[in-house]
């Protein structure tokens, strides 16, 4: 089963930035459509950004433009760069498999992003 390591989040203030890294185990990584979701207090986890295998990418509506997702399969490893960073994008960001293409795997502990001034 595969497992993720996010790290990466903190405090900012609205208007700047932050990248994001998920460290995968396993040995299919390079072969796995990769995810970023986000769970804000009180909402659902949802889709923030999404990358396959070949590097196609998808974003949710309220990012785009903003966030860039991005992989290095010989790390294992999946980024995500924020810039323009709101307030409404605090929240606990999770790496997990890309939602559209298979079953999600159990969830890492995820990394606390806070834009604040």
């Amino acid at each position: 089963q595969v497992q993720f390591v996010e790290s990466g989040g903190g405090l900012v203030q609205p208007g700047g930035s932050l990248r994001l890294s998920c460290a995968a185990s396993g040995s299919v990584f390079r072969l796995i459509a990769m995810g970023w979701y986000r769970q804000a207090p009180g909402n659902q986890r949802e889709f923030v950004a999404g990358i396959t295998s070949g590097g196609n990418t998808n974003y949710a509506d309220s990012v785009k433009g903003r966030f860039t997702i991005s992989r290095d399969n010989s790390r294992s490893t999946v980024y995500l760069q924020m810039n323009s960073l709101k307030s409404e994008d605090t929240a606990v960001y999770y790496c997990n498999r890309h939602q559209s293409f298979s079953p999600l795997a159990n969830w890492g502990q995820g990394t606390q992003v806070t834009v604040s001034s």
